[in-house]
């Protein structure tokens, strides 16, 4: 893996947990003399007011702001673009502070709003169906860039009148639980700090054991959907090259101690290809694993990607793959296709720009 590459000379307050925050901060207005209060000040401008600069931290002195902007930084992204759909959905293509790019997508629905953010500024588990890995890997976010994304998409859903963010996904750009200790350290913030229900975030991951394993040993009830796309292994091992390293069966060995742990939402995310992974045999080995870890099932229909001539599998193909499933006891749902005009699905905003930046990048095959 690359290192995260950001900023060093200053602490960026976005990727400290609240009590790590506030130790910080005390330590650093009692090193000047400040009043203890001080600290919680700058907290509530974080995590209530969405500080962006500490000049606007008004109720501060003009010397001590001036003094934190030369000892701290609030490293949140700037908009690169932004692309609305004809259905509600928002894309943002972010800019982070090395000029990496990364993507969210706003979803509305009419009872919720799910925010849907990168962990990773590409991803390097070349799952044959995703466009994020056509674009390649550059590097792992940071706690705070990650949080960055909620915050700015808070603030640009407040503005735009979407109403408030109810849920968060990690089920944008790269692989979450392949950066474990920023993915952690983000969970830890967007909950106990901006006060984000556990049960209304989900991680996702393409089976990572080692990550699963540690999110079932947390304390919090953070939901968990596996990329599953494939309940046999060989086929699975076509689409998803990370099933050499951690086979299904030991995936579900994982995902039986994080159903055990009580409390905590299994999704199975299933792609749905025409004439690859859409069988009805498929849909009834599907259910058995399903039933097993007492899990949701998601069908997708399959988004173009650049490199791949695959289509999305007919609606009626789809239905009856779900028919199977429900026949068999499993709870299904057919994810509504979102943002197709403004190519919403992960990674796609970001190959273009990276087309536009550097012709010629990507898989030639």
């Amino acid at each position: 893996m690359l290192p995260i590459m950001i900023e060093s000379s200053r602490t960026d307050l976005l990727s400290l947990e609240p009590d790590a925050l506030r130790q910080t901060l005390s330590a650093h207005f009692a090193s000047r003399g400040q009043a203890a209060y001080r600290a919680e000040q700058v907290a509530r401008w974080i995590y209530g007011r969405l500080g962006q600069s500490f000049e606007g931290m008004t109720d501060l002195p003009v010397d001590e702001r001036e003094v934190m902007s030369a000892t701290f930084r609030i490293d949140e992204p700037e908009t690169d673009r932004v692309s609305l759909s004809v259905d509600g959905t928002a894309k943002h293509l972010w800019r982070l502070s090395d000029g990496q790019l990364v993507e969210s997508v706003l979803i509305p629905t009419d009872r919720r709003l799910t925010l849907c953010i990168s962990s990773q500024a590409g991803c390097a588990m070349g799952c044959t169906f995703c466009a994020t890995g056509w674009g390649g890997f550059d590097r792992q976010l940071s706690p705070g860039e990650i949080v960055g994304q909620y915050r700015a998409s808070r603030r640009w859903a407040d503005e735009n009148d979407y109403g408030p963010i109810t849920n968060i996904v990690y089920m944008g750009m790269g692989e979450p639980l392949a950066n474990r200790p920023a993915v952690n350290a983000s969970l830890t913030i967007l909950n106990q700090g901006y006060g984000v229900g556990a049960r209304r975030i989900t991680v996702s991951t393409v089976g990572v054991v080692p990550g699963i394993l540690e999110l079932a040993e947390r304390p919090e009830q953070f939901g968990l959907a596996l990329s599953l796309h494939a309940p046999d292994p060989g086929l699975r091992r076509e689409l998803i090259p990370l099933e050499k390293r951690y086979p299904l069966g030991e995936v579900l060995d994982a995902l039986r101690r994080f159903d055990g742990a009580g409390g905590r939402r299994i999704t199975f995310e299933y792609t749905m290809i025409r004439d690859v992974n859409d069988a009805p045999t498929l849909a009834s080995r599907l259910a058995v694993i399903a039933r097993d870890v007492g899990a949701f099932v998601n069908l997708i229909p399959f988004n173009p990607i650049p490199y791949k001539d695959w289509t999305a599998s007919p609606p009626e193909r789809i239905s009856r793959f779900a028919s199977i499933l429900e026949e068999a006891g499993v709870p299904v749902a057919v994810r509504e296709t979102r943002g197709r005009d403004i190519d919403a699905a992960c990674g796609q905003l970001r190959a273009h720009a990276l087309v536009e930046l550097r012709p010629g990048r990507g898989r030639t095959s």
